[in-house]
């Protein structure tokens, strides 16, 4: 017979990397800029005002209070909280057209997440719309049900020539009209 001793170190898994994506598709928290991070504090917060009807101010304590809101955009997480929760009527009807259902029966998740979409088209210029889209569908795959960030990429898709017409008829044009008007402004500068 054969004394077969069984081995005692125990070997780790290899380091999972923080920055990637996960199993879900969601990128990991080192892939997330200070922004996104501030969009998910957001939807945090306006989930509790969605669903707890908790008052905006204990909301937004609550919220700061919360691990890892120091990496946060602190201006940002205030814009989308207190926008969208002051503006709600008006994102609820600029939404509204584009769902397929009553309101009442979206996921809360996925209303916040809209609701995010919606302000940041109106009142965030400096974000491109691809870029609202894509946060958002981020956004929805991390916290909403499993096909939930397609139907906010649908609404938000529907949305985005509403608020930002020329911004989105300019890069479906393949960014022609944006070489131009750069093409043009360099030249003028050079004379």
């Amino acid at each position: 017979m054969t004394d077969h001793k069984p081995d005692t170190t125990k070997k780790r898994p290899p380091r999972q990397s923080r920055t990637g994506l996960t199993s879900t598709g969601a990128r990991k928290a080192g892939s997330k800029s200070n922004r996104s991070r501030s969009r998910e504090f957001a939807l945090q917060g306006l989930y509790q005002s969605l669903v707890g009807r908790n008052d905006i101010s204990d909301v937004d304590a609550f919220t700061r209070d919360l691990a890892g809101f120091n990496k946060a955009d602190s201006a940002h997480f205030d814009a989308l909280l207190h926008g969208c929760v002051a503006g709600a009527v008006e994102l609820d009807t600029l939404i509204a057209p584009f769902l397929d259902r009553p309101l009442a029966e979206i996921s809360p998740v996925e209303h916040g997440v809209m609701w995010i979409g919606a302000y940041e088209f109106k009142h965030c210029l400096d974000v491109p719309w691809r870029v609202v889209i894509n946060e958002c569908v981020e956004l929805a795959k991390e916290f909403g049900g499993t096909d939930g960030h397609k139907y906010v990429n649908g609404v938000l898709n529907g949305l985005a020539p509403t608020l930002r017409g020329a911004e989105v008829n300019a890069d479906k044009a393949g960014g022609k009209v944006a070489v131009k008007a750069a093409t043009a402004k360099r030249i003028a500068a050079s004379q």
